[in-house]
């Protein structure tokens, strides 16, 4: 069974924790709110920005206001906090920053293991692509090395948050993020969402639905880039898929 296959799996994807005109989670509140039904505490991750402190109060600041429970992952030992988290949540900024800080704390397996179990994830930008196979899509400088590419693996597709479209206006000779996830294919066999803002992905009950208001560019090897409206179950589409690493 591939990992988004599982009928316990229950996740929420995230492009971006912030969007023009609105607060911090302001445009997900409605599917925090749902994915968090029945749940008091959230573990928060907050090992892709330097200053954790600031970042872990920003979180449970909001998430007081949802009606939560914060705990910060770095504020005790992080894989105690995961084994015992009620649900968790990994935030945006840089995503080898993320992933080496999951190798060293050793809780790639610890929340592997308790997202299988049923505990709810979220996560967002750089959270979301830890979710995936690997952090091959990420567009971070590498300010860090991790020890392996390889991420989460609860899902068997990658995500290229904040996805912009080319503008045929622009001046700017550099690669486009298509071109970009275009040069993955040509390397890797793995379907590529590209999530716009303020889009993200519902994986739950077997099935990945998108959300939010605009479309999602879906990439496949050997396939043309499809449009995909919000309401789109998109499991079909990103299956069947090699297993979790590459």
């Amino acid at each position: 069974m591939f990992a988004s296959e599982d009928p316990r799996q229950n996740l929420l994807l995230v492009s971006s924790s912030t969007i023009y005109g609105r607060g911090y989670l302001d445009h997900v509140e409605s599917e925090i709110r749902s994915i968090l039904a029945g749940i008091e505490r959230v573990v928060f991750v907050p090992f892709a920005l330097h200053d954790r402190d600031a970042y872990a109060a920003k979180a449970k600041h909001r998430f007081t206001q949802m009606g939560f429970s914060l705990e910060s992952a770095h504020q005790g030992v992080p894989r105690q906090r995961a084994q015992e988290a009620q649900a968790i949540f990994i935030g945006g900024g840089n995503t080898f920053r993320l992933l080496k800080a999951l190798y060293d704390c050793d809780l790639l397996q610890t929340i592997r293991d308790r997202v299988e179990a049923g505990v709810p994830f979220i996560g967002s930008s750089a959270g979301s692509i830890v979710a995936c196979p690997t952090l091959k899509t990420t567009k971070d400088m590498p300010v860090v090395q991790p020890p392996s590419f390889d991420a989460l693996g609860l899902v068997n597709f990658q995500i290229s948050p904040h996805y912009l479209d080319p503008d045929p206006n622009s001046t700017h000779m550099g690669e486009t993020q298509e071109e970009r996830i275009m040069q993955y294919l040509e390397e890797n066999d793995r379907p590529v969402v590209g999530l716009r803002e303020p889009t993200m992905l519902r994986v739950s009950n077997g099935s990945v639905i998108l959300h939010g208001s605009v479309n999602a560019r879906i990439f496949r090897r050997g396939h043309a880039p499809v449009e995909v409206p919000p309401g789109t179950n998109l499991t079909a589409e990103l299956g069947p898929w090699p297993a979790r690493t590459e």
